[in-house]
């Protein structure tokens, strides 16, 4: 039986992440309440053979916890605030250490499944139907992302929902150091919501600026894939996973290009000699084009009642009859 002053201030097998058999514990349990116990009285006092009793005391002395020391010549139990501490701290090196190489194999695995799909789709296209589809989507590209996140975002596709389902993997991908640009459409200051949205993304390290027109929505993931809308004017239809090297360098270009051209969040939109900032010359040029008003609306994401107010001001500072006219006047004094 074992000493109950001892044994009492253990739960048994409390050892066993040590690599202590629970029958080595008793024995260590026992020594350390009495080290003068030999192996005989060790062996009647748990009820086992002197052989059993010496195989426990050869692990014990294998795991540093037995002592030699004594005048004497018997062993001795090392107490557990040295023995144990150091068989612990030895036990959670060697956990650490399995944890870095699960995660190393955790990597290893994105990776060649990463690189599996790359050959498969290489050149292809995926068609992606419906939004809950491309959402899906999305969330396991910004999982796997490496460097870079570019956007184009209209402002016809900046929904509650967009927002809701984008913001948790935005501050993902920022926190694994990926780069987030976002440009976003100018009209986007006319909206409360996309406004606190904007300030918080460039609080936690996005980059965002703002353009007047935006052709479609566009992301691209690493300069290696691209996603486009199936139909520009409707967002909600679906999408197309374009890898074509071609098609997203392209695409890649149009990013930079209206990168270069953009505001950055939080400066005022530059107003040029004339008085007219970009969404304004936008409009006009729009106007010289022959676009209808719902066009130009559509383009520049505010509303019709928008679109015809300023028309109507351009169409009076220009002394013009019609907004045809006001476009062709504008462009002749040199306003576009």
């Amino acid at each position: 039986m074992i000493d109950t002053a001892v044994g009492s201030s253990y739960g048994g097998k409390m050892l066993a992440p040590l690599g202590i058999s629970e029958f080595t514990e008793s024995v260590y349990r026992a020594m350390l309440g009495d080290h003068t116990l030999s192996v005989q009285q060790l062996a009647e006092r748990l009820g086992s053979t002197e052989k059993r009793i010496r195989q426990a005391l050869d692990q014990l002395a294998a795991l540093s916890l037995l002592a030699d020391d004594e005048p004497d010549g018997t062993l001795r139990a090392v107490g557990p605030a040295v023995g144990l501490s150091a068989l612990l701290a030895q036990a959670e090196s060697e956990m650490q250490e399995r944890q870095r190489q699960i995660a190393a194999t955790r990597e290893a695995i994105a990776a060649i499944a990463l690189e599996q799909e790359r050959h498969t789709q290489r050149d292809n296209a995926m068609r992606l139907e419906g939004v809950d589809t491309v959402r899906g989507r999305i969330a396991q590209l910004a999982d796997t992302v490496r460097s870079e996140c570019l956007s184009l975002n209209p402002r016809s596709a900046q929904t509650p929902q967009a927002k809701s389902a984008s913001a948790a993997l935005n501050q993902q991908m920022i926190e694994r150091g990926v780069q987030l640009r976002c440009v976003y459409q100018e009209s986007y200051r006319n909206d409360p919501a996309l406004v606190a949205y904007a300030r918080w993304l460039t609080g936690i390290g996005g980059k965002l600026r703002t353009a007047s027109t935006i052709p479609m929505l566009t992301i691209v993931y690493d300069r290696e894939i691209a996603l486009l809308p199936l139909d520009p004017t409707d967002s909600t239809r679906g999408a197309v996973e374009v890898r074509s090297a071609g098609v997203v360098a392209a695409v890649y270009a149009l990013f930079e290009q209206i990168w270069a051209g953009a505001v950055p969040f939080g400066e005022t939109a530059p107003v040029d000699a004339n008085g007219l900032d970009p969404q304004a010359k936008q409009l006009i040029q729009l106007l010289a084009d022959g676009q209808t008003d719902e066009m130009a609306a559509r383009k520049l994401g505010v509303s019709l009642r928008t679109v015809r107010r300023m028309a109507a001001e351009f169409m009076d500072r220009l002394d013009a009859r019609s907004r045809f006219q006001a476009g062709l006047e504008a462009g002749r004094r040199g306003w576009i």
